[in-house]
């Protein structure tokens, strides 16, 4: 549901401004029969209404940096997002939807969560396609246009029944390539799902490959980084990390740019390698000496690091957040901010979401903090049971938008974080929504595709 206190503002901070205004009053709940999220509404239930965003903040705004005014770059269009994060560097930057957009189809995809396997993985969208893998190890793919399935693929090896550890899947040059807890990576023909080849390596991966220049490169659960040929699936060199006895479910897949390769790891260590020979170029640790609890004690980077502008931007769950020189490792600045997810990096700004559900607005260049907004964090705020995870957040035409594991999505002013509005979805969000074309894609727990044009 929208915020109760909700109210309209006109963004003169946007640089495009009548644009950004246009958006804002289409989002904030307004009688305005042409909105974001558009869908029939039920009539509101009967009895009090309680508010559900938390008054404490642990995260506090810079004095300086809360007066000033943020300025983005202007959104612009993105066609495709063929792999886990988007594209390998995983700075998507700005993107660009229709003014209004409201549900058009919705698919069921296959296998969804449950007690002992979860959705871990993005779709991705290449080719005028959403690929998809399931729970139990299932790619399938579907036309953008109406959700039409288009083929399907199993790719659990026939001495496997059970005990799927979901992988991931990338888009490249026509074909599909696929990461499994079988400890095997699985190229596909993108036209028809047919196997090209299939290579094992030494241990299950946990999360989706990331492809560039003719590379495929892997992540397994026990901290080891596999590359690999694209054309035949030949083994082209590994490196390994620190070993880890616990970690996060999923991780997060490399970043790669400029001839680099960015490793995140359990471990908390940041790897940076030459992408085509494995050479260590420099190595960091974001992991907190502060630590105190069992489940802070989690260093895991499980957020995918960010490569943009010769600078890299990663973030762990032990509670470290820092920028880094991608030549030589340089640390340039460094926060106490923990999270899971990936931060999102546009102009001279970061957002993030962080371990205490909030969602905040970071200077790409000092690290210091212009806004910080306290999301929702149980599902039943009068109890504080049933806690609520975010993913997230995107940034298209100038809203930040972060999905619960509660089922609703929400819209925030980049600007201000000012929530501007809120819509359900069938059931909670695990992954990260997606954009490509003209269109939004969330992948909800119960295994359903929907698609917001």
């Amino acid at each position: 549901m929208t915020a109760p206190d909700l109210k309209f503002e006109w963004l003169a901070k946007s640089p495009a401004f009548a644009f950004a205004a246009l958006l804002l009053l289409a989002l904030g709940g307004c009688t305005n029969p042409t909105k974001w999220f558009e869908k029939d509404k039920d009539p509101p239930l009967p009895g009090d209404r309680i508010a559900v965003l938390l008054h404490q903040r642990t995260l506090s705004p810079d004095p300086k940096l809360a007066k000033v005014q943020i300025l983005l770059p202007a959104p612009a269009p993105n066609d495709d997002w063929p792999q886990s994060g988007g594209y390998p560097n995983h700075a998507m930057h700005h993107m660009q939807v229709p003014e209004t957009i409201k549900e058009a189809w919705s698919v069921d995809v296959g296998e969804g969560s449950d007690d002992e396997e979860r959705l871990v993985s993005s779709p991705v969208v290449g080719n005028g396609r959403v690929y998809v893998i399931d729970s139990s190890s299932v790619v399938s793919a579907y036309g953008i246009a109406g959700g039409k399935q288009l083929w399907k693929t199993n790719l659990t090896p026939d001495e496997e029944d059970e005990g799927h550890i979901p992988g991931g899947v990338a888009f490249q040059n026509g074909r599909i390539f696929v990461s499994t807890g079988f400890a095997q990576v699985i190229a596909l023909n993108a036209a028809n799902g047919a196997e090209i080849w299939r290579e094992n390596i030494a241990s299950p991966a946990r999360s989706a490959p990331t492809v560039r220049a003719g590379r495929v490169f892997v992540t397994t659960i026990d901290n080891r980084l596999f590359a690999i040929n694209a054309e035949n699936g030949e083994g082209l060199w590994t490196h390994t990390g620190l070993s880890e006895a616990a970690s996060l479910l999923g991780s997060a897949s490399p970043a790669v740019g400029n001839g680099v390769v960015v490793v995140p790891y359990t471990s908390g260590e940041l790897i940076a390698l030459k992408a085509e020979t494995g050479r260590l170029l420099w190595q960091e640790s974001l992991s907190s000496i502060k630590r105190t609890d069992v489940v802070s004690n989690l260093a895991h980077i499980r957020g995918r690091p960010v490569i943009d502008r010769g600078r890299v931007f990663a973030i762990s769950h032990g509670g470290i957040m820092g920028a880094f020189d991608l030549r030589n490792g340089r640390r340039l600045w460094q926060k106490e901010i923990g999270g899971s997810q990936s931060p999102w990096v546009a102009g001279d700004y970061i957002f993030v979401i962080t371990n205490d559900a909030e969602i905040a607005a970071v200077s790409r260049k000092t690290g210091g903090i212009h806004w910080v907004r306290a999301l929702p964090r149980y599902k039943d705020p009068d109890d504080q049971e049933n806690p609520i995870v975010w993913t997230g957040p995107i940034l298209v035409s100038d809203r930040l938008i972060a999905a619960g594991s509660h089922g609703e999505a929400l819209a925030i002013s980049p600007y201000t974080g000012r929530i501007l509005g809120s819509v359900e979805l069938p059931s909670g969000i695990s992954v990260p929504p997606i954009v490509a074309g003209d269109t939004v894609y969330f992948l909800a727990d119960d295994a359903d595709l929907v698609a917001y044009r």
